[in-house]
């Protein structure tokens, strides 16, 4: 298996089209990275179509195309750049007119992208999202006077809010901050987001309720920091404040947290999500590797001892917990020993769900100037041996669950089986984990139902519908 339990989609190209006023052209969306990105691409999906701008499924024939890129690794800006040169040639072939690169690598690479890719219309770093409506009309109207739009991070958290959402109906991603403060050497989020940045509670909740109007049953609550959520705003971390009033809220029957950094776990945090009535039993936190010497070179602010102590609380408070972690190997100077040390131990904990990634280096970063960079293939070798190590974990875990009875929210018809839907667990997030192919009739998107699992298929349940979950 890859690096991940589950490949995640490259990219999200929009499938449905929206009407809109006649006088303002015709545009095709593409959004790449992660949820957080995906976030900012419906806030500007919103802004379009609310200025007039029809949405069509493909870029052939679109009158401009917006590229929302990823520029978090190098693999994926090559992967961003890739789809700019794939809508370029569309266009020199005339069945695009005008190409707009925004987002993450577009902030990270101003300078030199349109030198790249000259071709470009128009570019917009991340904070200039609010004003895509303005770099559009100037792409449609083939001005040249301005082709890119930088602003500052802001002081205060965006609005996310009247998003056209690419997510099916069902679920959403909420983001509850921006930036990050964190200092991780292999990292350049920071220079690409700015610096932590909370959204006010009542901010949240008000965008959770318009989401929960607009059907959402499952909120996905994402960060570059979760559970640093409240330092700069409130002075102090409050996030399991915030959860506890997104519990109560109409609507919604699954939160799902992601990247929930481990340092800022205490026992508040602990207790609320032990006692909550929607909180899902799944906690996604990056731990990046377990060696004491690892973690101080990556500066995680955490050792193994403080990881280990957490793991068993959160197991502890939390019953039938899905635990989902991500680990970099081949950090500059990681040995054999350490590298074997971080195998033994995803052996010894059983994660239900592990993401494993070589380390890529970054410019810019302080690893990249750090002894001991080691050679790719030994990099991709390590990815290998900790993910032979977790396949039989999650084969294991997969099989376990055979003869049980789960709730599963339903995403959508199996494409391969005739009466068969594709749905998750709690202990499954949408594209990055696993999936259960469950038989039964007149399901519809949305659907809870409970599943009875009779078979594994490695990574993945099958099961049949016996009975509405509520």
């Amino acid at each position: 298996m890859a690096a991940k339990s589950k490949p995640k989609p490259k990219s999200l190209p929009l499938t449905t089209e929206v009407a809109a006023p006649a006088g303002k052209g015709s545009y095709a969306f593409i959004s790449l990275g992660c949820p957080k990105n995906l976030v900012d691409s419906e806030r500007m999906l919103g802004k379009l179509a609310q200025d007039g701008y029809a949405l069509q499924p493909d870029a052939d024939g679109a009158d401009v195309v917006v590229v929302n890129t990823c520029g978090f690794i190098e693999p994926a800006r090559q992967e961003s750049l890739g789809v700019i040169r794939e809508m370029l040639a569309l266009k020199a072939a005339g069945r695009v007119g005008s190409v707009v690169v925004a987002g993450c690598m577009a902030e990270r690479q101003r300078e030199v992208l349109l030198e790249q890719v000259p071709e470009v219309d128009q570019i917009v770093g991340v904070f200039g999202r609010e004003e895509i409506t303005e770099v559009v009309d100037r792409a449609v109207a083939h001005i040249t006077e301005q082709r890119s739009v930088f602003r500052p991070a802001p002081v205060r958290a965006l609005e996310d809010t009247a998003r056209l959402r690419i997510t099916p109906r069902h679920y959403a991603y909420l983001k509850i901050s921006e930036g990050c403060d964190r200092l991780c050497t292999y990292c350049a989020i920071p220079k690409m987001r700015g610096k932590h940045v909370t959204k006010p509670i009542e901010e949240v909740l008000k965008e959770a309720r318009e989401l929960a109007a607009d059907g959402v049953r499952e909120l996905i609550i994402v960060a570059q920091d979760t559970t640093y959520y409240g330092m700069d705003l409130y002075g102090k971390v409050r996030l399991a404040e915030l959860l506890r009033e997104m519990d109560q809220l109409d609507g919604i029957e699954w939160i799902r947290i992601l990247y929930a950094y481990p340092e800022h776990i205490g026992d508040d945090l602990l207790a609320t999500l032990a006692a909550s009535k929607k909180i899902i039993p799944y906690l996604d936190m990056p731990l990046q590797h377990i060696n004491d010497r690892m973690l101080r070179r990556m500066i995680r602010r955490v050792d193994r001892k403080a990881t280990e102590t957490l793991l068993a609380k959160l197991r502890k408070a939390w019953p039938n917990l899905a635990m989902r972690t991500t680990f970099i190997v081949g950090f500059p100077g990681e040995t054999e020993a350490e590298y074997e040390e971080l195998k033994q131990f995803v052996a010894d904990q059983k994660f239900e769900r592990v993401g494993v990634f070589p380390y890529s280096l970054e410019p810019g970063t302080p690893a990249e100037k750090m002894e001991g960079h080691l050679p790719e293939e030994v990099k991709q070798a390590r990815v290998a041996g900790v993910m032979e190590v977790q396949q039989k974990i999650a084969f294991d875990f997969a099989q376990a669950q055979i003869g049980t009875e789960q709730t599963v929210l339903i995403d959508g018809p199996d494409p391969e089986f005739a009466n068969h839907f594709r749905g998750r667990t709690t202990a499954d997030s949408p594209d990055i984990d696993c999936e259960v192919r469950v038989k039964g009739k007149n399901l519809q998107p949305g659907d809870f139902v409970t599943a009875k699992v009779t078979a594994a298929d490695g990574y993945d349940l099958v099961g049949k519908a016996v009975g509405t979950a509520w």
